[in-house]
């Protein structure tokens, strides 16, 4: 009978989601400002793919959180979450769930004169309090300039009726990786909103890391990929910013080939060996997640350090060189990512791609899984051997 294998698996740190989140906190402290600006964890596409239920009880020290859907919302409160949810999506909420108070205290973000209606329509003892989106340069959604005005005027009707539990003011910005791009995005939402009471949630991790005094000055922040111990500036990893990688992406070795001279590897034969080599087959590919566009080269590390990938990237499989590791064995596990020894940003840049878009293209056949001292793999299992 053959051992059963195991495939790709994420192991999530949930100390480092915290830890990550006490760093933002104490960036903001630095700064002084004499405001304590409140904090979004931002947990939508499923906490960046690392699970609810890993990132939820690591965020505690939050303010709220911060989701895209109604049912991401309720997974939040089944999960124990008391305080505060923002759900950000340009989706209308029902009636029910508008009116259910298993979802509040609610924070709706409001992007679209539907919404509107719909709250102007809304017969409930419950108050949701509402932020209203400007459009900005992003022009994603939200409210032009012309109609920001109206709109305000509109919810803070339904406020003074005390059917609104209040308004903030809400935008995302473009280009929040580029100090002067930025700065004018700040400058152009300020005059907007001049004279016009509420709160301010417009920085997001780039703008707090960049600029952290301009982003302690808002009321609430925004804060996703640092959470997960990623860096969203460019030329910068987690590491660099005192981020810890929140998710490991290890896959085991179930195969050794010894090639000669002339041999191909993978579908298409697009790397030919120059001469004798020794290859692992790691059994992860493109149905985990694991970016097909990876190209010869693109790192992974193995026990006893670094290594690259030869051949294309299957469904199943992708090959790694092993000429430098000849104690590798079928068992031992690969480290795809997300390790101080190889950040996630580094396989993103070699594969042409981001690191929000690696960590959420895992598929449903990769578990997560709560990471333990034992998870560094170092020895081989002995059950592919």
């Amino acid at each position: 009978m053959q051992p059963l294998r195991h495939g790709a698996c994420a192991h999530i740190d949930r100390q480092a989601i915290a830890h990550n989140l006490q760093t933002l906190q104490h960036r903001m402290g630095l700064e002084k400002t004499g405001r304590s600006p409140r904090i979004w964890a931002i947990v939508k596409a499923d906490a960046y793919g690392h699970g609810l239920e890993h990132a939820v009880p690591a965020l505690q020290a939050a303010d709220g959180l911060a989701v895209l859907s109604a049912s991401e919302a309720y997974r939040c409160r089944q999960l124990g979450w008391s305080k505060p949810i923002l759900i950000m999506g340009d989706q209308q909420l029902t009636r029910d769930e508008l009116s259910d108070p298993a979802l509040y205290p609610l924070h709706w973000v409001v992007e679209h004169e539907g919404q509107i209606n719909q709250l102007e329509s809304l017969a409930s003892v419950l108050q949701p309090h509402v932020w209203l989106r400007f459009t900005g340069n992003l022009h994603h959604a939200g409210f032009q300039a012309h109609h920001y005005r109206p709109a305000y005027a509109r919810l803070q009707a339904l406020s003074a009726a005390g059917r609104l539990g209040g308004i903030g003011h809400f935008q995302h910005y473009a280009n929040a990786e580029d100090p002067e791009q930025l700065a004018a995005e700040r400058q152009l939402f300020a005059q907007l909103t001049i004279g016009l009471p509420g709160p301010v949630s417009t920085e997001n991790s780039a703008a707090l890391l960049l600029s952290a005094r301009a982003a302690a000055n808002t009321d609430w922040l925004r804060v996703g990929l640092a959470l997960y111990g990623v860096s969203p500036l460019p030329g910068l990893d987690g590491a660099a910013l005192g981020l810890k990688p929140a998710m490991a992406f290890q896959a085991p070795i179930y195969g050794i080939q010894e090639l000669q001279a002339g041999d191909s590897v993978g579908y298409g034969s697009t790397f030919r060996a120059e001469r004798p080599l020794r290859i692992g087959l790691v059994q992860c590919g493109y149905a985990d997640g694991y970016p097909r566009a990876a190209t010869l080269g693109c790192p992974v590390h193995v026990p006893g350090g670094m290594a690259g990938i030869v051949g294309r990237v299957s469904m199943d499989t992708l090959s790694i060189n092993l000429d430098q590791h000849p104690h590798i064995v079928p068992g031992h596990q690969v480290t795809l990512w997300g390790r101080p020894e190889l950040p996630v940003e580094n396989v993103a840049l070699a594969a042409a791609t981001i690191a929000p878009q690696l960590l959420t293209g895992l598929t449903a056949r990769v578990p997560r899984v709560a990471q333990t001292p034992e998870t560094p793999a170092s020895q081989p299992d002995k059950r592919h051997q």
